[in-house]
């Protein structure tokens, strides 16, 4: 495997402020605080906070893949405990500083052992390595609702080994919130001809004001009145692509919800629905006229007892 200088140089786990144990999701909830908190759009002109970005992204790069965290956990462990050979003569030892091995991809070689590839740097001649894949990348975007229903194109400006880059990025129609879209190629180069890592993009998209999704299928609470709901009417209902007349059934309870069939998002696999919950409104206010015919209509009520399946 590859090992980087710099994993010698920067203890990760401290950088995203968590344990050595801590698990996958508690590192990608500290990487999405720190990254929030430290973003060039939040902090403008702020270079300390560029720089505090860019080294929470190399962070949660290494610890987000388990493959190269385990290396990386390795190459420190190795670290701490002084990497050395055997020095001329007298069998005493040599250690060897990291500095001056130059290229640490042989520091963990596959033959001799775990550590069998130091033999290679002190005689022997040097073996010819083989292609190594790059190092992912990971970036944010944050997205309105309506962008994140229709898709859009943004270009994101990546911190990379070759420095600050552009990248656009096709978000899909329809993408959730916390989705995580990923670039092939567009990571970190590779060793010795090796292919390029990849990119991955985790999507934030805003809330609606009145809209509520569900993957696919948008809710929304629509208030009728009393009469509406006792007698039954037509209402108007607001969907993402305008307006449609919905009849509500008399005798509609508060809390029903109807399904209107390809009313939700729409995607490159299928479009959703719009789930209308009713809420009966109760007016607060009642003029003269208003109560006198409430009062009449309790009248009538009065042999009719809602709460007699309830034992009272």
């Amino acid at each position: 495997m590859t090992i980087r200088r710099e994993w010698l140089d920067h203890d990760y786990y401290a950088v995203l402020g968590v344990d050595r144990s801590a698990s996958a999701k508690e590192i990608k909830k500290a990487f999405r605080a720190l990254a929030q908190q430290y973003h060039p759009d939040n902090n403008p002109g702020d270079a300390q906070a560029e720089s505090r970005f860019k080294d929470v992204n190399q962070a949660y790069e290494i610890l987000s893949d388990p493959k190269v965290r385990v290396e990386y956990d390795q190459a420190r462990d190795a670290l701490a405990r002084g990497a050395y050979v055997g020095g001329p003569g007298g069998g005493g030892a040599q250690y060897v500083r990291i500095e001056d091995l130059g290229d640490l991809g042989d520091l963990f070689g596959s033959g001799g052992g775990r550590f069998g590839g130091l033999g290679d740097l002190f005689g022997g001649g040097r073996r010819t390595r083989s292609p190594q894949p790059g190092g992912d990348l990971a970036s944010e975007v944050s997205l309105s609702f309506h962008e994140a229903i229709e898709g859009v194109t943004r270009v994101l400006t990546v911190d990379g080994p070759e420095g600050r880059r552009e990248v656009p990025v096709k978000i899909p129609a329809g993408v959730n919130d916390g989705a995580r879209i990923r670039l092939r190629g567009r990571g970190r180069p590779g060793d010795n001809g090796g292919p390029a890592g990849d990119l991955y993009v985790t999507v934030h998209a805003a809330r609606h004001p009145i809209f509520a999704r569900s993957g696919r299928d948008l809710r929304i609470k629509v208030p009728i009145t009393i009469t509406e709901a006792a007698l039954g009417a037509a209402i108007t209902v607001p969907t993402l692509a305008g307006t449609v007349t919905v009849r509500v059934p008399p005798g509609t309870q508060h809390g029903t919800t109807m399904r209107l069939t390809g009313r939700g998002v729409a995607t490159a696999k299928a479009t959703g629905d719009l789930l209308v919950t009713i809420e009966v409104r109760v007016p607060e206010h009642l003029d003269d006229a208003q109560r006198s015919l409430l009062e009449r209509l309790r009248s009538l009520e009065s042999e009719i007892n809602p709460r007699s399946h309830l034992g009272v």
